[in-house]
């Protein structure tokens, strides 16, 4: 069963252009990992917002691992307002159910 994450990334003012920036890069190495169904940047309010989808618990811990977001992690520290908000998802599917879930 696939696992749906939703991060949020609040840069500092003053940094939003480069930590807009180094997630971008990180983008297209996500998703060469293993087990990436989604991994797409959306932004509002002046925070940047992941939609992931992974296809077990495992991918996506080993994405919580994997060099593409540690090495992100190094470029954004200091630039952030606050740490990541990482939020794990469980579907609750209704409605048409190709529309009712991810």
């Amino acid at each position: 069963m696939s696992v749906v994450v939703v991060a949020t990334i609040s840069p500092k003012p003053e940094h939003a252009d480069e930590v807009r920036q180094a997630v971008l890069e990180t983008v297209p190495r996500v998703h060469e990992e293993p087990g990436c169904e989604r991994y797409a940047l959306h932004e509002g309010r002046g925070q940047l917002v992941m939609v992931e989808q992974w296809e077990s618990p495992e991918a996506l811990a080993t994405h919580g691992k994997a060099e593409a977001l540690t090495d992100l992690s190094k470029r954004l520290d200091g630039k952030l307002t606050e740490p990541p908000a990482v939020t794990v998802l469980t579907a609750v599917p209704a409605g048409d159910p190709a529309k009712g879930a991810l």
